[in-house]
């Protein structure tokens, strides 16, 4: 069976990486080729996703022609994007990509972004292309699934994973076609790295902030000011050493300018106690996260790279994702999320952290759990594709 995974970033986003790897263990057959349409191969290149897949780029140059002329006016008289936007990807899917059986949308969260019209036009346009469509790994907030024109498309797909049940009982209230599964990258392997000998000294504290938390508090500086704070109480009051792991790196997005900027502040008095992670794979991520004691991260991948190696997590999340996920592990999101909107005093982290200690064994024992449960739907999840690819009944 060829497979196209689209919809996807770049590896630089190290979560967009770690879906793919995720993926194609979830779903590899002898029989199975994966293509990844790719945002930006030399990135993906960079970080070796080209030996477990084929990559090809995601858009092609636009021709002058009729269908371009028909996106012009379209955005000129009606001010509709969404043909002009998606017409380099289709001239690709005509030009260069070769047919498949199946595409699978592995954006994960991509329809919580306002895009909701530009991937309903890639999957109708598949459809008539003769492939067969798979919403893979989704988070969709229940409002945007309640949207007409969203249902419409979601109903189109042949089946939908959603990777959290809050995502999974809205669209379950509009189709039957859908399984609740954990992200595919809860299943990514860990590749053994070098690492900084501060692990062999410490009980480590992983730590990761990113901008998009930045952009989504409610009090100006707040999330930085508790990051902060959360670091000088872990320098100060324990003995943790302390890692700061970026996760993602696009040049307009990147993790390591703010986690740079904390480094700074606390090197010098501490710089046996504190490092800045360089930039690794998602596998040796996976695998420095895995060598923490705690892990307190906004990038939905690096928490599950800590939770799927059972490191007690505290998130800070912005969306239904973080709450999603972390209420399917934990049956609540309390303690376990604390969203970034909700940021009001500057020791908010730091409580919540202490929390987080207090109770390392019990929430080991819910990732284990969920781990051991996970695995089992894993291994399930191809015979429900095949089930619905070739439109026959669940039992």
């Amino acid at each position: 069976m060829k497979i196209l995974l689209y919809g996807n970033g770049s590896s630089g986003n190290h979560g967009c990486e770690a879906i793919v790897r995720g993926t194609v263990k979830t779903l590899n057959d002898i029989n199975n080729t994966f293509i990844v349409a790719s945002e930006n191969k030399k990135d993906d290149e960079k970080y070796g996703l080209e030996s477990v897949v084929n990559l090809v780029n995601s858009k092609a140059p636009i021709k002058k022609d009729w269908k371009f002329f028909k996106a012009y006016l379209k955005l000129k008289f009606m001010k509709s994007y969404v043909d002009m936007d998606t017409l380099p990807y289709l001239t690709q899917m005509d030009e260069n990509i070769p047919l498949v059986d199946v595409a699978l949308s592995i954006g994960g969260d991509n329809y919580c972004y306002g895009a909701t019209e530009f991937y309903a036009k890639l999957n109708e346009y598949y459809h008539k292309k003769g492939m067969k469509t798979i919403l893979w790994g989704c988070s969709i907030e229940p409002d945007v699934v309640s949207k007409k024109e969203v249902i419409k498309d979601l109903k189109r797909y042949n089946y939908i994973v959603a990777r959290e049940s809050i995502t999974y009982k809205a669209i379950k209230k509009i189709t039957d076609h859908v399984a609740l599964l954990p992200d595919p990258a809860f299943l990514m392997d860990k590749k053994v790295c070098k690492i900084n000998e501060l692990f062999e000294r410490n009980d480590v504290v992983g730590i990761n902030i990113s901008p998009m938390i930045i952009s989504n508090e409610k009090k100006h500086n707040m999330a930085y000011l508790n990051y902060q704070k959360l670091i000088e109480y872990i320098l100060k009051e324990t003995n943790y050493g302390i890692a700061l792991i970026p996760h993602v790196v696009w040049e307009d997005n990147d993790d390591r300018v703010i986690l740079k900027k904390l480094y700074k502040e606390f090197c010098e008095s501490y710089n046996d106690r504190i490092i800045l992670v360089e930039d690794h794979r998602a596998e040796e991520l996976k695998y420095i996260i895995s060598k923490c004691r705690f892990f307190v991260g906004a990038r939905t991948h690096a928490t599950i790279a800590a939770y799927s190696s059972q490191v007690p997590t505290l998130v800070v999340g912005y969306s239904v994702k973080a709450r999603g996920i972390a209420k399917d592990i934990f049956h609540q999101e309390e303690k376990y999320v604390i969203p970034v909107q909700k940021l009001s005093k500057e020791n908010d982290l730091s409580n919540g952290f202490k929390w987080i200690i207090s109770n390392e064994n019990k929430i080991k024992k819910y990732l284990n759990q969920y781990m051991e449960e996970a695995k089992e739907k894993f291994d399930h999840i191809k015979d429900k594709i095949n089930r619905a690819l070739n439109d026959e009944e669940e039992n």
